[in-house]
């Protein structure tokens, strides 16, 4: 997708002919002029705009395909906890990317080795993105081993990254996100490789898009009046950003259920409790009968089984690619280490939903902008500035900016019997419906629920066989860690729903 190449040519003729055109989802494509106007595109002398011969989106690295579709999310099997959180309903997932396997610690500790050499002045950063070792250390068991060896040893070089926090693991995205788009912009001629960035003056995607980095440019893409330009988000080079999967991409995902409806179109007559098929956690194929396709913890003291014949052959985390994939190619979705999902944790999610694409969690914001409507400049680490949605109530199509509490106690989401917003000045705020009062030794009671709890799924090493199923879901603090939650990161599809 040599985009560069395109606006070159358009240079040298008067009207650029497109050839071949995007047809997503079987439209007709764009062509060479507007049906609207009659105006040529990428034609000096007509209007100039330019419009790029776009296919469909790469792959990004590390990432696997997933068709979307609609299916039943929620719980398949017995609810032995009596959480009633997850209960049935359909939904519609859109099609989306995830990483193959979990994130490992070799890659994660490429990311701590960049942020060592760019942020010279800020060497917080990088200790706020140390994982916790302390995970594994336990008041009656010797893991001080794990503690010192299990992130930085190469031996565990293909094992997941544990005690990562959820913004940990959302700073990760982010920082992916970058070094894929600048390689890309790389690879396009249109940046110089740059391996002395410092402090502010570093690659960030947003920076880029809002002409906020300079730096390490070594031919700007030209425009058809001759001048020169960044590389917008309409030249198709750079890729949306990488993040952490939603709750029903997770699941969806992890269900693999595009196996199952191979032969009988839009018929799948049976509900997996698991990412494969069967209520059973053994391998039944004839090569591999009785072997565990999950790392997880077999019974009371039981991590891995008996020596000569282990079951599941990990007594920790195992490698990320240790075990069988699902349908769709991905590894480990059950086992081994659970995954942070983007989700705010509530336990009535099931019953306040979207039918498309659901999520609890949206805090909608906007760049930051001078009053004559360009973007503010970068902070000292180069990233460019976000802000809540201003509360405007004029416009039609207001939201307010955070709707994590939409429907959930929250007078922020009422409004008055005469139409107008009801007055919250003299509330708590979001976190009124968690405060319970002073407890008998003066403190304060609140829950642990709060907008804080993010979900968690799949299952880890030591947890038991229930926790393995999909439907199932726990959550903890964005703040912590544990030595049994890694990650994998997700990426939006644009575009059509089929993929290449």
């Amino acid at each position: 997708m040599k985009i560069k190449s395109v606006l070159l040519a358009t240079l040298a003729m008067a009207t650029l002919t497109l050839s071949s055109c995007f047809m997503g989802g079987g439209g007709k494509g764009v062509g060479s002029e507007s049906s609207t106007t009659g105006w040529a595109y990428n034609d000096p002398d007509m209007g100039r705009f330019e419009v790029v011969d776009y296919r469909e989106q790469e792959t990004g690295p590390g990432l696997v395909f997933i068709e979307g579709g609609t299916y039943i999310m929620g719980q398949t099997a017995q609810d032995v906890i009596y959480d009633w959180n997850n209960l049935p309903r359909r939904v519609t997932v859109a099609s989306f990317y995830m990483d193959e396997t979990e994130v490992r610690n070799v890659d994660y500790r490429e990311y701590l080795n960049w942020l060592t050499k760019v942020f010279v002045s800020y060497p917080q950063v990088y200790l706020q993105a140390l994982p916790d070792t302390l995970v594994w250390r336990k008041r009656l068991a010797y893991n001080e081993p794990y503690v010192e060896y299990y992130f930085r040893h190469p031996a565990y070089h293909n094992y997941p990254v544990v005690g990562v926090s959820w913004l940990q693991a959302t700073d990760y995205c982010a920082w992916r996100t970058d070094r894929v788009n600048e390689k890309m912009l790389i690879d396009e001629g249109i940046l110089e490789m740059n391996p002395n960035q410092v402090d502010e003056d570093n690659f960030n995607t947003q920076a880029y898009l809002a002409g906020q980095y300079e730096s390490g440019i070594r031919e700007n893409l030209p425009t058809l009046d001759g001048g020169e330009r960044h590389a917008t988000m309409e030249d198709g080079i750079m890729l949306p950003k990488y993040r952490l999967p939603m709750e029903a991409e997770w699941e969806y995902a992890a269900l693999g259920l595009i196996g199952n409806s191979t032969g009988s179109p839009e018929r799948i007559y049976n509900r997996k409790i698991f990412p494969w098929n069967g209520h059973y956690v053994r391998n039944d194929t004839k090569q591999n009968r009785g072997m565990f396709r999950a790392n997880f913890q077999r019974g009371r003291g039981d991590m891995m089984g008996v020596a000569g014949a282990l079951n599941d052959n990990a007594s920790i985390p195992a490698p990320v690619d240790a075990y069988w994939p699902n349908d769709y190619g991905l590894y480990c979705m059950a086992g081994n280490v659970n995954e942070w999902c983007l989700d705010v944790y509530r336990q009535l999610s099931s019953l306040d939903v979207e039918e498309f694409r659901p999520f609890r969690g949206n805090v909608f914001k906007a760049i930051i902008r001078n009053d004559d409507g360009s973007v503010a400049d970068k902070d000292s680490l180069g990233r460019i500035a976000w802000e809540d949605v201003a509360d405007d109530y004029s416009r039609h199509n207001y939201q307010k900016a955070n709707n994590i509490n939409y429907r959930d106690g929250d007078v922020e989401s009422s409004i008055d019997t005469d139409g107008g917003w009801l007055d919250v000045s003299d509330t708590q705020g979001s976190d009124r419906m968690y405060y319970s009062g002073v407890g008998p030794k003066g403190k304060d009671m609140t829950s642990l629920i709060s907008d804080r709890a993010r979900v968690y799924k799949g299952g880890g090493w030591n947890d038991r066989m229930y926790w393995l199923s999909p439907g199932t879901r726990r959550y903890l603090d964005e703040r912590k860690s544990r030595e049994n939650i890694g990650f994998r990161c997700a990426m939006t599809r644009v575009g059509s729903p089929g993929g290449f």
